[in-house]
């Protein structure tokens, strides 16, 4: 038996990206006991997968925020102890961050993480014993089993990911009829889809009979929601929803839809087909990424917005 201890404390996207490594441990180390270090605002996503014994949890974004505040020092100590208590037989660091290095040196257990030329933030290798060379230039899911096969000495994996996610089977938000589910938030202005184009692509699925649902976060998003869904008479603006909800409404979608957000990447790792559009970034390091049961497709690149028809198109041949 080994116990594990997984640091990835964010992104929405690099946490989902880190869930495969779970199940690739659990083939080679069937009793293994994985604790996860993660973000608070994150942790839905490692409780989603029933392998995963302990989360902890972090708040360095709101800590930030609150440093003179004594609540913001009782819950790290909290942390710190917590890492320091458990005895580990391997921590791994697939972050590569300076701020997850540290957290790494917290942990009982030998350390290992990405090498100073593998990562972006090169002093973060100091805070490991063990360091792996991973070529940079690959999509972060490849990276992470990597590193994680290397720190656990079994092989390398070639086959496509298994995210081994499961959502909730009730929904607080009772949808009835066939849905796509249309993740059009985002972190960033650059990378959104344009307005115009859902409207006409929720009208290409009005006449296959499928409603348009539309999730948000921020009043922006709310609002670009309601401008959509007034322009058609199929869509659907969700009431604000975690994560643990989102989840188990997208998995019961017919399909998703959406741009480069941490949400598409939720929808491919619960196994339902999606199409991710990309107008500012390059999807090659870091695009939606197949599991093994359906498809995932990346469309568009930086300064290249995908279009109507070519989404509806690639819609109507991969999602019958």
């Amino acid at each position: 038996m080994k116990r594990i201890l997984l640091v990835k404390t964010s992104s929405l996207g690099d946490v989902i990206h880190n869930l495969p490594v779970v199940n690739d441990i659990f083939l080679h180390y069937p009793d293994a006991i994985i604790d996860w270090v993660v973000e608070e605002s994150f942790a839905d996503i490692p409780r989603l997968h029933p392998q995963v014994h302990q989360i902890i949890t972090l708040a360095l974004r709101r800590w930030r925020k609150q440093l003179f505040k004594r609540k913001t020092w009782c819950e790290l100590y909290s942390v710190i102890k917590t890492l320091s208590k458990n005895q580990y037989d391997v921590v791994i660091d697939t972050q590569g961050l300076i701020k997850s290095g540290i957290i790494t040196r917290f942990a009982n257990g030998i350390k290992h993480g990405y090498d100073k030329k593998s990562i972006r933030e090169t002093l973060a290798s100091w805070c490991y014993e063990e360091k792996h060379s991973i070529q940079y230039q690959q999509h972060a899911v490849h990276r992470n089993r990597t590193l994680v096969a290397l720190s656990l000495g079994y092989p390398v994996p070639k086959d496509a990911p298994d995210y081994g996610i499961q959502a909730a089977i009730q929904s607080d938000q009772p949808l009835h009829s066939p849905y796509v589910i249309g993740l059009h938030g985002t972190s960033r202005e650059s990378k959104l889809w344009p307005t115009d184009h859902w409207i006409a692509l929720g009208q290409q699925l009005a006449e296959r009979q499928l409603d348009l649902v539309l999730p948000w976060a921020s009043q922006a998003e709310f609002e670009r929601a309601q401008h959509i869904a007034s322009k058609l008479k199929n869509a659907i603006v969700l009431p604000k929803s975690s994560i643990a909800q989102l989840a188990t409404i997208i998995s019961k979608a017919k399909a998703a839809i959406g741009v480069d957000t941490g949400l598409s990447h939720l929808a491919a790792a619960l196994n339902i087909p999606t199409i991710a559009l990309y107008t500012d970034t390059d999807p090659a390091l870091t695009g939606v990424y197949a599991g093994r049961h359906t498809p995932a497709i990346n469309l568009g690149n930086i300064h290249s917005i995908p279009t109507v028809a070519e989404v509806f198109k690639t819609f109507l041949s991969q999602y019958k």
